[in-house]
């Protein structure tokens, strides 16, 4: 019952906002655009398409929000107009009241604010979905006086979260039972994943963590700026971190008057993200305009400023070697090879012929290298893909999910900034260079390293190791001392060949780094 007035209030959301005016109205139908003007008898709908879409939206609840900022970065496949109202819902979503905020501060942390902070900024800096942001000053615990960020979680998130997630999954199941075509896309499983990762969302500490994460891995970079949190005042609902300042990355007019290199900032975003997906295997999977700045500071000048962790996804190594040889066969034309990874990876039947997928994917991609992104959208390239697919059964992967809406935020806003970047000759030097340290000897020195403390507990434990071998193989009651030497003997021959064997692998390796560093170079 609960979902049924949940889904009667949508329907009457859209009608309050007149999107129905906008559905019926987009087809060429005299009697639709009629029944139109009807249903817009007694109400006002002054505002324009694109402020009614995002009142709706807003009106709806952060599901929806989080819909509309995916969205808002692509402008290339929405009117202008409406890109700019949905880009509102980035950072300017209305916020709530600032004194609960300081109560859910105080509650939080048992103390009155003014413990807490040396001075707090009531008003709010920034208000998104899930939380909104206040600034603040503090002491850490060094004595250090610190400019910092507040982050404030919605009051009754989780039940209005809720409420549309199990909507969300009666959808799915219906979408399920009445489509064999929407079947392969795995609506439940992909439903389930944006479950978790809402979820994970509303747990500030978590969110903390993965920054501090991110923090660590992108410290060597010199590409990005992650905020520091303090621990002593990170809770569920508030977190406490380093403020940053930088320019908003949409800004594009700003940044270029204050020098920053606007084509180098685009190839740092693409670089960024490859390095947090394949290297990493942990990537920033809200990367909408509204979660990243630009640092004009003279020490860390033309940096990006990463925000907002709430949504970060993983890979497997499994995953990121599909991946990876997925992307760097697309990126040599190698269509064939792509065409067998499907069917190795188990995501189209077995029995499917090659030459007929590779045919396929070729017919979608090729005429689509050596073009800036100004000239395609990549969007539209994806979509073509699973129409293609659609032939040869492809199961859409749930777990990638994240990494597809990621890889289009990254392609709106490279678009944003250097519409002639050419996406494709960007990553493929960091592609080839992932391949060459994940097959090189490099790779397997320190694989050995990391198992040199397992090998040190097992040498000692060998002999005996092979002894309790050698008992449980007596095929006689007694065995001879002569009998016993020969078989240590033998033994000893096999440990030498696998040393040698060891040594020759290891030398392998390093003539076949040679060989593709020259082919590659």
């Amino acid at each position: 019952m609960r979902r049924l007035f949940r889904g009667a209030f949508i329907f009457w959301v859209l009608f309050r906002y007149g999107l129905d005016q906008l559905f019926l109205t987009s087809f060429e139908r005299p009697g639709l655009n009629a029944l139109a003007r009807m249903l817009a008898f007694g109400r006002n709908l002054e505002a324009s398409p694109g402020q009614r879409i995002r009142n709706a939206l807003e009106r709806l609840g952060p599901i929806f929000v989080k819909f509309g900022q995916v969205l808002s970065t692509r402008r290339d496949l929405l009117p202008k107009d409406l890109a700019d109202e949905l880009a509102k819902l980035q950072d300017r979503v209305p916020p709530f009241d600032s004194d609960v905020a300081i109560a859910t501060i105080e509650r939080s942390f048992q103390k009155k604010l003014s413990d807490i902070f040396i001075s707090f900024d009531r008003e709010p800096i920034a208000s998104a979905s899930i939380a909104q942001v206040h600034f603040g000053v503090l002491k850490d615990r060094d004595g250090r006086v610190r400019e910092v960020a507040v982050k404030v979680l919605r009051p009754g998130m989780l039940s209005a979260i809720e409420k549309d997630l199990r909507l969300l999954h009666l959808m799915a199941d219906w979408i399920e039972r009445i489509s064999s075509v929407a079947r392969r896309l795995k609506p439940r499983e992909v439903v389930a994943e944006f479950d978790k990762y809402l979820h994970d969302e509303l747990d500030l500490v978590r969110e903390a963590a993965s920054a501090a994460q991110l923090r660590r891995n992108m410290a060597g970079l010199n590409l990005v700026l992650v905020p520091e949190m303090f621990w002593d005042y990170c809770m569920p609902d508030v977190i406490v971190m380093e403020r940053m300042h930088g320019v908003p990355v949409s800004q594009v007019e700003r940044l270029r008057a204050a020098g920053v290199d606007i084509p180098k900032l685009a190839r740092d975003g693409v670089t960024i993200f490859f390095t947090q997906v394949f290297r990493d295997g942990f990537f920033h999977a809200d990367m909408h305009p509204g979660n990243i700045q630009v640092s004009i500071e003279p020490a860390t000048f033309g940096r990006y400023i990463s925000l907002d962790f709430g949504i970060i996804g993983t890979l497997t190594r499994s995953d990121k070697e599909y991946l990876a040889q997925n992307f760097t066969a697309f990126f040599r034309r190698d269509y064939k090879r792509v065409a067998e990874l499907h069917i190795e990876s188990g995501w189209v039947p077995a029995a499917t012929r090659v030459d007929e997928l590779e045919s396929a994917i070729r017919s979608v991609c090729e005429p689509y290298f050596d073009r800036p992104l100004k000239d395609f959208s990549l969007g539209l390239v994806l979509m073509r893909l699973f129409q293609t697919s659609r032939r040869f059964s492809v199961e859409i992967q749930p777990q990638l999910v994240l990494l597809q809406k990621t890889l289009l935020n990254i392609e709106g806003l490279g678009r944003q900034l250097d519409p002639n970047l050419d996406l494709w000759n960007t990553a493929k030097p960091f592609l080839e260079q992932w391949m060459i340290d994940e097959l090189g000897p490099k790779k397997l020195i320190d694989q050995l390293r990391n198992e040199a403390p397992l090998y040190a507990k097992m040498l000692p434990e060998l002999p005996r190791l092979l002894f309790d071998f050698l008992q449980s193989h007596r095929t006689a009651p007694e065995r001879s001392i002569d009998q016993l030497l020969v078989e240590q003997k033998r033994t000893n021959r096999l440990l030498q060949m696998l040393v040698y064997g060891c040594i020759g692998f290891v030398l392998g390796l390093v003539v076949m780094q040679l060989i593709i560093r020259v082919r590659l170079f």
